[in-house]
C-alpha cells in the first residue's frame, strides 16, 4: 500500500523518508454521499467502505443505508458509473418511491460535490501517511470521516465548490 505523497516540510538538509511496505493489489473501495437537509441547515457525509470493487449489490446496500438514515424523499444525484445505471439498482430504486435519481452529465466530475470530498480526504488528512494494510487504511479513512462530519462549513464548501445551480444559498 503506497501512500499518496505530497510535498511536505522538513528540517533543512534532511530529506523526509516515508517508509511503507511493498506494493499490494488489494484495494479499499468507497461509496459515499453528501447529504443536505430539507431546510438546508445541516449537511452530512455518509460513507461505506468495501474490500472489493463497488458493484450493484454494494450500491444497493448504500441506498438501503440512505433510506435508513434519512427521512422523507431523497433526491440522489449520481455520476454515470455503470453500476449506478444497472438493472438491479434501477429495480431497487423503482421499488422505493422515496428515492428520486438524477444523473450528472457525462464526464462532469466538477459538478459532483462528493468528488471534492474525496479529493480533500486524499490530498489532506490521508496524504503522506504510511499505510501498512487494508485494516490500517480503513481505520484512517473512518477517522477522517468521523472528523469531517463535525465540520459543517467544510461539508457545505464541497457543495458550494461544485457550483450546482440551486435555488438557495448555503
Amino acid at each position: 500500500m503506497n501512500p499518496l505523497v505530497r510535498r511536505t516540510w522538513a528540517v533543512s538538509g534532511e530529506t523526509p523518508v516515508l517508509k511503507t511496505r511493498t506494493r499490494s493489489w488489494k484495494n479499499l473501495s468507497g461509496i459515499g454521499g453528501l447529504t443536505l437537509s430539507p431546510g438546508r441547515h445541516r449537511t452530512g457525509l455518509l460513507l461505506d467502505l468495501y474490500r472489493e470493487s463497488i458493484k450493484q449489490p454494494q450500491a444497493i446496500e448504500f441506498l438501503r443505508h440512505l433510506l435508513q438514515h434519512l427521512r422523507g424523499h431523497i433526491l440522489l444525484l449520481w455520476d454515470r458509473l455503470s453500476v449506478h445505471r444497472g438493472k438491479k439498482v434501477a429495480t431497487f430504486v423503482e421499488q422505493h418511491p422515496r428515492l428520486h435519481v438524477e444523473f450528472f452529465p457525462p464526464y462532469a466530475p466538477e459538478l459532483n460535490p462528493i468528488e471534492y470530498a474525496w479529493s480533500w480526504m486524499k490530498m489532506g488528512p490521508l496524504a503522506n501517511k504510511p499505510i501498512f494494510d487494508l485494516d490500517d487504511l480503513d481505520e484512517q479513512v473512518q477517522q477522517t470521516h468521523d472528523q469531517i462530519i463535525k465540520k459543517q462549513q467544510r461539508l457545505k464548501g464541497f457543495i458550494r465548490a461544485a457550483k450546482l445551480p440551486m435555488r438557495f444559498n448555503l
